[in-house]
């Protein structure tokens, strides 16, 4: 720590928010609870004195808070800072931290507790925490399964460094949120200005020639090698160094349904599709590239393949069963890593990459003809197939430069297959539980204002997020989305799988299929109109493409449009 001078009247307020200034926060996502007072204070004193500060945003919900942080930090990579209420805000926006554990986005995240209950010196911290909102053993204990690390900051003279220390860890691999618990007693203590020094981004681990070498060779003997990725283009530079990669070693390139975030482009000739099946007993070598979970079941090994897992944490501590199978890891950084086995390859056996380039080039024709095929057909059904849905919005979202963030479940397929992302960070899966779409998406459009931003989500799934908070969060901040509901009236994984467990049960015997029916909800659209925004509910095949076109329209002259899409299953 630095020492500096002592601004009268600072407190722990005030050390929180140098803490994020010298973490290099752009934002403060805050949900609000009465123990920020300390924290608004020195926001506004330093917005009255002209002196640096985070930009702060006032969220109505913990979900819209934390996801927004999500979205922002998929693109953007660094730690922001997320101020939640007390143990209650913590729950309430658990899921979404765990989402951002699973995504890999660093933040840091604080709520608060009292410790005096009122029986101590000092300001009285208000008899709802001895009543209601303290939890036994503090909130970090709460948070200690779905963060990278949880602790409590003791004292107001330690708070700095203990919220530069919180980013440092998020920041480096794997990336997650960080967990500080601040009581409201050192919020409010004096402080006595000794700043945490500013946070540098982390370095990097490569892997040695001499690891790097044998992997090399392998690729070279391999006949009929590829490549499979889940999350390649989540790292910096990963999604270009994959794509340099598989064209100078001419291997393709599979994004199995556990996919993410755009780590190829979906158009290129070696993309190999989403189904792993094929190379199970044909490939000789296997890369798994940042592939937490490649094979399903765990124990479904391929029948002779070597693997090479290229990741820098291939055993995600989070991830609670993992089986990989790796014959050879390789543990740096994994752009670079990509890099040194692109500069290797040299000395290619000419006829075998003849071959397995033949035979992608067929692969890919098949899987062209395929969609083509798949468009043609929902082109001529009756109502609106969600092939056509996808289809159109690839159509429309044609040099724009978009980016689509999708939370749909039944039809996350027809989405990747058909939308076809093309670029770096184009395409985003919500992690973990449903309910956090339109928050992330909205954070993805703060790191991209320039950019049209897609939500595709199920009806199911949008019942579940708080909407009126997030077009609240889209109205005040000015960021307008596209919101496409895929809406079949139906929890329709829940349906699927009461099918499949039970084929000839009482359920098929008589048509009462609980938990499923979504037809009693309102008009979803609607719910956007109070806030001025544009909506359009569509059950049509021919209205459709004339209502995402007014849709992105509207979205382009600054206001969210939700499009309501009443699809055939």
């Amino acid at each position: 720590m630095t020492d500096t001078t002592h601004t009268p009247g600072a407190d722990g307020g005030d050390a929180l928010v140098t803490a994020f200034n010298a973490v290099g926060a752009d934002y403060i996502f805050c949900s609000s609870g009465s123990e920020w007072a300390p924290v608004w204070e020195s926001l506004a004193r330093r917005h009255r004195d002209g002196l640096p500060c985070p930009q702060y945003l006032d969220l109505t919900h913990e979900t819209v808070a934390v996801g927004m942080a999500t979205g922002y930090g998929l693109l953007e990579r660094r730690p922001q800072g997320v101020l939640l209420h007390a143990a209650p805000g913590l729950l309430q926006g658990s899921m979404a931290v765990h989402g951002a554990l699973l995504a890999g986005v660093p933040m840091v995240v604080s709520s608060s507790e009292s410790t005096t209950y009122g029986d101590g010196p000092g300001q009285d911290p208000g008899g709802q925490w001895y009543r209601n909102l303290s939890i036994v053993g503090g909130p970090h204990q709460i948070a200690q399964p779905f963060t990278k690390w949880s602790n409590e900051a003791a004292s107001v003279h330690t708070l700095p460094t203990m919220v530069a220390r919180a980013a440092e860890l998020a920041w480096r691999a794997p990336a997650g949120p960080a967990y500080l618990n601040v009581p409201l007693e050192i919020l409010l203590e004096e402080w006595d200005g000794r700043e945490a020094k500013p946070i540098v981004k982390p370095g990097s681990t490569h892997s040695s020639p001499e690891e790097v070498d044998p992997v090399a060779q392998l690729i070279r003997e391999a006949k009929n090698p590829v490549v499979v990725t889940e999350t390649a283009g989540r790292e910096a530079g990963g999604f270009e160094a994959l794509v340099a990669f598989a064209e100078a070693w001419d291997i393709p390139v599979v994004e199995p349904d556990s996919a993410v975030c755009g780590n190829f482009p979906r158009t290129h000739p070696l993309h190999a599709g989403s189904d792993i099946g094929p190379w199970m007993d044909e490939a000789d070598l296997i890369l798994l590239v940042n592939c937490r979970a490649p094979f399903y079941p765990p124990s479904r090994r391929p029948s002779k393949a070597t693997i090479v897992v290229i990741d820098e944490v291939p055993q995600r501590p989070h991830v609670v069963y993992q089986v990989l199978f790796a014959d050879t890891y390789l543990e740096g950084n994994v752009a670079n890593t990509l890099r040194q086995l692109t500069k290797r390859a040299k000395d290619l056996d000419t006829a075998a990459v003849a071959v397995r380039r033949t035979a992608q080039e067929e692969r890919h024709a098949a899987e062209q003809a395929a969609i083509a095929g798949a468009e043609a057909k929902a082109r001529q059904a009756e109502g609106i197939d969600p092939v056509l849905v996808a289809a159109t919005l690839r159509q429309l979202l044609e040099g724009k430069d978009g980016i689509v963030v999708d939370e749909t479940i039944t039809h996350s397929r027809v989405v990747k297959r058909h939308v076809q992302t093309a670029d770096p960070d184009s395409y985003f899966y919500v992690q973990g539980g449903l309910g956090q779409g339109i928050a992330v998406a909205l954070g993805v459009k703060l790191a991209a204002q320039e950019r049209p931003v897609v939500l595709t989500i199920g009806d199911g799934a949008f019942a579940y997020n708080p909407v009126i908070q997030s077009y609240d969060a889209s109205k005040a901040y000015e960021l307008p989305l596209l919101i496409v509901v895929f809406n079949n009236r139906v929890y329709k994984s829940m349906n699927l799988n009461h099918r499949r467990f039970y084929p000839e049960g009482a359920a098929a015997d008589t048509g009462e299929w609980l938990g499923t029916d979504l037809h009693r909800l309102p008009r979803l659209a609607a719910f956007a109109e109070p806030f001025g925004m544009h909506t359009e509910t569509v059950d049509a095949p021919d209205a459709l493409a004339p209502a995402l076109e007014r849709a992105l329209k509207a979205v382009a002259e600054g206001t969210t449009a939700v499009v309501d899409v009443l699809v055939t299953r």
